[in-house]
């Protein structure tokens, strides 16, 4: 099984992958640890998050098909928000031939950017998210349309 997760910034993404990922036989990949190990301060906006995140991508693509070859459920947590995105996640459950779930966290934004800030004063999360950036991001969140021919799972409000 492919878990794949849809959702704003601080929609529960992370959460919800930790979740997941203790089902037996299964493995996260996040794309935010990965980030934040191998590029950590160069990462210094938006440009670099798109450049770096696609480096990741093409990395793990093989990795990832390996993984579920060998009969092991990958939770991806990597974001699912545009339908670029979505597009690579599609090729890999085909390439692969496994079951898939698109988990779609659909929060308001209130909640999101409340969330926000409790994570970025905890100190927690590997990177730190401005209000700015949240609405600069927020901007280019596209919902899962059903055409995209995923196997959504759609957990609404608060949750």
């Amino acid at each position: 099984m492919l878990h794949l997760i849809c959702g704003k910034i601080a929609s529960g993404k992370s959460t919800l992958a930790a979740e997941l990922a203790t089902r037996p036989r299964t493995v996260l990949l996040s794309e935010d640890n990965l980030l934040s190990t191998l590029y950590g301060d160069d990462m210094a906006g938006i440009a670099d998050y798109l450049r770096f995140s696609q480096r990741l991508q093409d990395a793990m693509t093989p990795h990832i098909l390996a993984l579920l070859g060998a009969q092991v459920s990958v939770v991806l947590d990597f974001q699912a928000n545009q339908p670029a995105r979505r597009k690579w996640m599609r090729a890999l459950i085909d390439s692969a031939g496994v079951p898939h779930r698109l988990h779609f966290l659909d929060a308001p934004d209130d909640v999101c950017r409340a969330r926000l800030h409790t994570r970025n004063a905890s100190g927690a999360h590997p990177f730190a998210v401005s209000d700015v950036v949240f609405d600069q991001i927020t901007r280019h969140f596209v919902p899962p349309q059903a055409d995209e021919g995923f196997d959504i799972v759609h957990h609404t409000g608060a949750s």
